[in-house]
Formats: C-alpha cells, sequence, structure tokens
C-alpha cells in the first residue's frame, strides 16, 4: 500500500513538473499566465517568477496587469529578492494608484527597503532611503492599518542610524582621543536629545572629561576636573541610578581628591 501511495505521489510530482516545463516554452501568454498563477498561489514563488519575467511585459496595459504585477511583486518579496520587490512595488502604485491593493503595495515596497538596512557598522544608505519610504507612506496613508508597524520600524531604523553616530563618537574615547571625544559626544547629546543611548553618551562624555582631567598638566589640571565635576553632574542629573554610579562616584572621589590641591 505504502508503495503505491508513493508511485501515485511520484506521477504526480512528474505531471506537475511537465505540466510546468510546458508552460514555460508554450508560447500562449495565458497559458503562462494560468501557470504562473497557479505556482504562485501553491507558494512556489521562485516558479512563479520565471513566468512573471517571461509575460509581464506582454500583459502591460491589459486588464489582468494588475492582478499580475501584484503577485510578481509578492513573488520578489516572498523570495527575500527586496531590491526587486521594492522596484516591482513601487512600479505597482505608480501604475494602478487607485488600485484596492496600491496601500498594501505602497507599505510592502517601502519595507522591502528596510529589510536592505545592514547592521549599524556598515554604510547607512539603505537605511536612509529606507526611512524616506516609510515616512512617505505614513504621510500619504495617516489612517493606514499599517501605520503601527511603520512607525516601529522607522523607530527602530532610526536608532540604527543614532547608534552609529554613537558608536563613531564613543570611538574617540576608545582610543584615548579625549578631546574629540569631549566634542563627539556633546555633538551626539544635542543633536539626538531623545536617543536611548543618552545614558551612554553622558558616562563616555563623563569619563572622557575625567581621563583628560586627571592626566592633564598642572596648568590645565584644575578646569578639566572642574569640566569632570559637571560632566558627573550632567550624568546623575539624567539617571540617578544609573548602570554606571558605582563607577562613576569612585571616579568623583579622585577629581575631588586632586581637585583639593588647588584649595589655598
Amino acid at each position: 500500500m505504502k508503495k503505491i501511495v508513493s508511485l501515485l505521489i511520484i506521477i504526480v510530482l512528474l505531471a506537475s513538473c511537465n505540466e510546468y516545463q510546458k508552460a514555460l516554452k508554450s508560447e500562449d501568454p495565458a497559458v503562462k499566465l494560468a501557470m504562473a498563477t497557479k505556482m504562485y498561489e501553491a507558494k512556489n514563488y521562485n516558479k512563479a517568477i520565471r513566468i512573471f519575467e517571461q509575460i509581464a511585459s506582454v500583459y502591460r496595459g491589459k486588464p489582468e496587469s494588475e492582478n499580475l504585477y501584484f503577485m510578481f511583486s509578492q513573488s520578489y518579496y516572498k523570495t527575500k529578492q527586496y531590491y526587486l520587490a521594492g522596484y516591482q512595488f513601487e512600479s505597482f502604485v505608480s501604475s494602478f494608484p487607485k488600485s484596492e491593493k496600491a496601500q498594501e503595495a505602497s507599505y510592502l515596497g517601502a519595507k522591502s527597503y528596510s529589510m536592505l538596512s545592514p547592521v549599524y557598522s556598515l554604510d547607512q544608505t539603505d537605511t536612509t532611503k529606507a526611512i524616506e519610504k516609510l515616512q512617505a507612506f505614513i504621510d500619504t496613508y495617516p489612517n493606514s492599518e499599517y501605520l503601527g508597524e511603520a512607525n516601529s520600524i522607522v523607530k527602530n531604523l532610526n536608532e540604527k542610524l543614532e547608534r552609529k553616530v554613537f558608536e563613531n563618537a564613543k570611538g574617540y574615547n576608545t582610543i584615548s582621543d579625549y578631546k574629540s571625544a569631549l566634542v563627539a559626544l556633546d555633538n551626539f547629546i544635542s543633536d539626538y536629545p531623545g536617543t536611548p543611548f543618552k545614558e551612554e553618551a553622558l558616562f563616555y562624555k563623563y569619563d572622557s572629561a575625567y581621563q583628560l582631567g586627571i592626566n592633564s598638566v598642572p596648568s590645565k589640571m584644575e578646569e578639566r576636573l572642574n569640566v569632570a565635576k559637571v560632566a558627573y553632574a550632567n550624568l546623575i542629573k539624567f539617571k540617578a541610578d544609573t548602570k554606571y554610579k558605582k563607577q562613576a562616584d569612585e571616579m568623583l572621589s579622585r577629581v575631588e581628591k586632586d581637585l583639593q590641591k588647588f584649595i589655598k
């Protein structure tokens, strides 16, 4: 019985493959469209794409084109070919602005660009482009069912950009270029006042001021140690129970001890 079932499955699969191959080689666009639709509905997106690529231009401007191009775009998206998906969804919206699928296509097109966003340490051109696309979607469809997800993606992408700027600023502290670190971290805090990296930025600004102060020549030490005290106060003001509290307090004790030398 099991052998019979297995044999039937093999026969069905072979018949299906033969049917697909015939559609690929067919010169009848209708045959190709029917097979592409069948593959799409069966979630066999790669096979669907092969046929869509053959017939997309043939059906341009015809009644079937709206559904065809949406399936074509979705197939790229489902197979994680996000550059092509983004392009196809944008083309769909441009060609069918009144389609009931225009909003979904607009969102998925913008989301496709977000899927291309790399890790924060790499070039963020695609991240910036994704934010622009998603913001355009949000502005166009302020009441969309996709609004919450779109805003969440934009928030995450913005945080990625902020992290890149923060890590670059923090990098000066890492290589002991404390003067540059103070400037870069101060600029970061000023440019991104609501950043989730503010606590870290304030601490590394404090650490940079501290290191610069305790390692200064006597003529500059008092001034720089007082700068460190202000940086400590800003950190504690922002978050009294900061995760850096113990370390920050130990550093402050050293600052205050060294400042005693300048009391007359």
